[in-house]
C-alpha cells in the first residue's frame, strides 16, 4: 500500500511539473509558470514526461484503488463520513484542539480530503484523456463541455491537487511523527509527543 502511495505521489509531481511546461506553451490565463519549476525543458520533452507519468498514475492508481476496495481499507478508513463530523473536526483543527493521538486513524477532515483527492485524480485522468485523444473519446469530450472546457477542468483539477499537496505537507510539518507512520507503515510506539 505504501509503495503504491509513493508511486502515485511521484507520478503527480512529474505530471504537475511537466503539465506546467505544457500549459506555458499555450496558456489560457495571463500567467505563465516559471520555467525553473517545470519539467521537460521544451514542449516535446514535457509531453514525454507527462505521458510516461500518466501511465504510472493510471496503472498504479488502479492497483492502489483495487487494493483499498478488496482489502476493505476504503470502507474501514474513510467511512462513515458525515457533514457534522467534518464540521466538528474542522473547527477543532482551527482551534488547535484536534487530537493526533493515533495517526493510523483519520479524522473526518482527513477522510474528506483523501476522498476528494481520489475523485480529483479521476477527473484529471478523464479530462486528460480528452486532451490526449479528443477524437477517440467524443462522448467524454462532450460530457466535459468540449476540448477547451476539458482543458480548463484539467487545469483546475491540477490546481486542487497542488493545493492538497501543500496543505498535506504543512500538516506533516505541524505533526512530523505522521511522516514516520507514512514511511514505516505503522505508528511510532510512543505517540505522546506532538
Amino acid at each position: 500500500m505504501r509503495i503504491t502511495h509513493w508511486l502515485n505521489a511521484l507520478a503527480v509531481v512529474i505530471l504537475v511539473t511537466s503539465g506546467w511546461r505544457i500549459y506555458d506553451a499555450a496558456p489560457f490565463f495571463p500567467l505563465t509558470i516559471p520555467t525553473v519549476v517545470t519539467l521537460g525543458g521544451w514542449l516535446g520533452g514535457a509531453l514525454q514526461w507527462h505521458f510516461a507519468a500518466m501511465w504510472l498514475l493510471v496503472f498504479n492508481g488502479l492497483v492502489y484503488l483495487a487494493m483499498n476496495i478488496a482489502s476493505g481499507r476504503l470502507a474501514r478508513k474513510f467511512f462513515p463520513l458525515t457533514p457534522r463530523g467534518v464540521l466538528h473536526d474542522a473547527l477543532a483543527a482551527l482551534k488547535g484542539q484536534l487530537s493526533h493521538a493515533d495517526p493510523r486513524h483519520y479524522n473526518s477532515v482527513q477522510k474528506l480530503a483523501y476522498l476528494f483527492v481520489t475523485l480529483d485524480l479521476v477527473v484529471i485522468v478523464l479530462s486528460g484523456l480528452v486532451l490526449w485523444k479528443s477524437v477517440q473519446f467524443p462522448v467524454l469530450r462532450d460530457l466535459l463541455g468540449g476540448y477547451d472546457f476539458a482543458r480548463r477542468i484539467h487545469f483546475f483539477a491540477m490546481a486542487a491537487i497542488v493545493a492538497f499537496v501543500v496543505v498535506h505537507l504543512v500538516m506533516v510539518a505541524l505533526v512530523p511523527r505522521t511522516l514516520l507512520s507514512m514511511l514505516r507503515g505503522r505508528a511510532p510506539r510512543h505517540s505522546s509527543n506532538v
